[in-house]
């Protein structure tokens, strides 16, 4: 293995300049075990949302990579995200989805854990034990690190990461504005529900799909593109007239400014309400928003967030939904998509999305499932030993790699990124820019010891 090198077996993983990038990164199950302990054993990873766990004794069973964790509310109102194994011989002490409960009590011997995480039972502990067991040092294995980012928690597991708001970096304000009320007040967050479904593929195909994949819409979606798909009713995947306010994109790719990629569509100076909904009252709560949203953000009012990925695996999509690709070994993959609305929208808007979401996204809906079939095919189709052998091409874009715009200083955001005009209509030009940053990030991960060794080597400020 000469992974401090780049290279796997003799081939180049990753090439950045060229765009690249080797077919065994998404097959090989060598290099998956170690990506479980160089990648999902470093980096912030999404949990779950604050709103899950609304009172003292909540809990929602959710992942980290291939780990079970609770996260949970004690007593105390504390919140908190523990793996989900007994300190004895390892059984989940949560087997339930989510509940409520004063204590997790291990089915195995019995062992049982308060809210925090202490262990405060054990069966025949003065006969047995003799009262020679120190209860302290057994309690629920605790992440390391945890962040509540405007209702969304996430978590990494090693103390020597970056803190959440280091590690997503100038990425911030997209990951603020998905979250946050369409008028840009503060997130009130109500989470409508969690998708669960499995496929047959590498985890990477999905968090890369999202990285400001323009370029398979046309001939991939083109089907959901014809059908009354969007949020108001109309046709096509956008809300309301999409070449009303589609004027630049804005992608960032991962550099020294963030472990995340995200987007922006920045609207005309001379925007004005866009969007169009058949319910009436949906229709006044959005104009309403939009007014709002022009009063408080101002310049910043003209910004949209566009889909992105915190890395590795924690896709913010459009439309209130956050989707987490978590590894079931080189190729399986399990996907969690949350959907949520907010706390003050009338429930004509509630339901008008929760309908939405169900057509759209998810294993029956018409965009997931056409997505679903390209990753399965292409997964299948690489694994061979004369496939392993050609590489995979992200050259898409490399002569239009933007370093500094007066557009990006305008709005304050990073200097390092793709600004893609519109040409005729609301289809904007597709660069592969954040997929290749993707990877670039990838391969030091995978080529360090520790983020001690990526600060040492100047790969992470």
């Amino acid at each position: 293995m000469a992974m401090e090198t780049g290279i796997w077996k003799g081939v180049d993983l990753v090439d950045r300049p060229k765009g690249i990038v080797s077919r065994d990164i998404f097959v090989d199950p060598e290099l998956y075990e170690l990506e479980k302990e160089r990648v999902f054993a470093r980096c912030w990873l999404f949990v779950g949302f604050e709103d899950q766990v609304k009172k003292p004794g909540d809990y929602f069973v959710s992942r980290m990579g291939e780990e079970s964790v609770i996260l949970s509310r004690d007593r105390d109102n504390t919140v908190h995200v523990f793996l989900n194994s007994c300190r004895h011989r390892g059984m989940k002490v949560c087997r339930y989805d989510e509940g409520n409960t004063p204590v997790f009590t291990c089915p195995y011997h019995g062992w049982s854990y308060a809210g925090d995480g202490s262990l405060v039972g054990v069966p025949r502990y003065k006969d047995a034990y003799r009262e020679e067991l120190d209860k302290s040092q057994w309690g629920l294995v605790e992440v390391a690190q945890m962040a509540n980012f405007h209702g969304a928690i996430w978590a990494t597991w090693d103390a020597t990461a970056p803190s959440f708001e280091e590690y997503i970096g100038d990425n911030e304000p997209g990951q603020r504005m998905h979250l946050n009320k369409p008028d840009g007040s503060e997130a009130d967050i109500e989470v409508l529900g969690l998708v669960k479904w499995l496929f047959s593929s590498n985890w990477k195909f999905g968090a890369e799909n999202f990285l400001g994949d323009t370029y398979h819409g046309t001939t991939t979606h083109h089907s959901v593109q014809l059908v009354g798909i969007n949020p108001g009713g109309g046709q096509g995947r956008g809300q309301g007239n999409r070449s009303l306010y589609l004027e630049q994109s804005v992608n960032f790719d991962i550099s020294h400014h963030g472990s995340g990629q995200l987007g922006f569509h920045i609207a005309p100076r001379d925007l004005e309400y866009a969007h169009t909904f058949q319910d009436p009252v949906a229709e006044e709560y959005a104009r309403n928003a939009h007014t709002r949203r022009m009063e408080l953000l101002g310049l910043h009012s003209r910004l949209r967030q566009a889909n992105g990925n915190i890395f590795p695996n924690g896709t913010q999509g459009t439309n209130n939904s956050i989707c987490v690709w978590h590894p079931h070994g080189v190729d399986w993959t399990e996907c969690w998509r949350w959907y949520w609305v907010h706390h003050d929208m009338p429930q004509e808007m509630k339901d008008m999305l929760r309908h939405y979401f169900m057509r759209y996204g998810g294993p029956a809906g018409l965009t997931e499932s056409d997505d679903m079939e390209n990753w399965n095919y292409a997964h299948k189709a690489s694994k061979g030993v004369i496939a392993r052998r050609y590489p995979y091409d992200y050259s898409l874009g490399l002569s239009r790699e933007l370093h500094g715009h007066p557009l990006f200083e305008e709005y304050g955001l990073p200097q390092e990124g793709v600004l893609t005009e519109k040409k005729g209509g609301p289809q904007r030009e597709p660069t592969e820019q954040n997929q290749r940053g993707a990877y670039d990030f990838w391969l030091q991960l995978m080529q360090a010891e520790s983020w001690d060794d990526l600060r040492e080597k100047g790969l992470w400020q």
